[in-house]
């Protein structure tokens, strides 16, 4: 398909509006979804071929992640021919109802025994993330989970993370058990020294006062690794 044809020049099959219509949604690319939404482009340039740009820039930065979609700002996304104010909020509020329509189906799911429905629940939420964000799930008894807070933004370190002020929060919500939780913007979730060190600093605070911490989730791009499951809580 020639996306440099005006839509009027394209037959009928190849329009999104009508290959929506006729076939469903499902046999829409990326780029023809989002033609769908942008719905105009510009002079010289149809809305599939500013959907390309958008999804795929040709920017020259060497990390993927950091050209995604939901990775942009309103002003980066108006700096782009074509994509004005209005079109601008449209791409980040669409960017964020697939956020949480993604949190909402595998909260469905969610068991906090389970670190693979954790990192499913909170994956779209972290991935896309330019800096590491920590959280701090706090659980009750029946490891129900009653409370959530971000405790560290940027690089995550043990000056960055403190244990007194974690539990003093845990401790606020009468939390039983404590899960951390972040991201690793590069996409790779091997653990690093850090993350290691701030997990049995964390683990020995909370067995001093009797708040177990149960994992330590690190989400990478579409990919995560647990700390519980690989042996550094001791209860793997």
């Amino acid at each position: 398909m020639n996306q440099n044809k005006t839509m009027k020049d394209m037959i009928a099959d190849e329009r999104p509006y009508e290959k929506c219509e006729r076939f469903g949604a499902g046999s829409l690319t990326d780029i023809e979804l989002l033609a769908v939404l942008l719905r105009t482009g510009t002079k010289g340039e149809n809305s599939l071929e500013l959907a390309r740009k958008l999804l795929y820039p040709d920017t020259g930065v060497q990390n993927k992640d950091e050209t995604h979609l939901q990775n942009w700002t309103k002003e980066e996304l108006m700096k782009v021919q074509g994509i004005g104010r209005v079109k601008a909020i449209q791409i980040l509020c669409l960017c964020e109802l697939s956020k949480r329509m993604a949190q909402l189906s595998a909260g469905k799911e969610l068991d906090f025994s389970k670190p693979d429905t954790i990192a499913d629940y909170y994956m779209e939420d972290m991935r896309h993330r330019r800096q590491e964000h920590m959280k701090l799930l706090m659980l009750n008894t029946r490891s129900k989970l009653i409370g959530e807070s971000e405790i560290s933004k940027g690089t995550i370190n043990m000056s960055l993370v403190s244990p007194r002020e974690l539990f003093v929060e845990a401790l606020m919500k009468n939390a039983v058990y404590i899960i951390l939780l972040h991201n690793h913007p590069s996409g790779d979730p091997s653990p690093s020294r850090a993350d290691i060190l701030v997990t049995r600093r964390v683990k020995e605070a909370g067995e001093i006062l009797g708040i177990e911490l149960l994992d330590h989730i690190i989400i990478g791009d579409n990919c995560y690794v647990s700390l519980a499951l690989e042996g550094y809580l001791g209860n793997a």
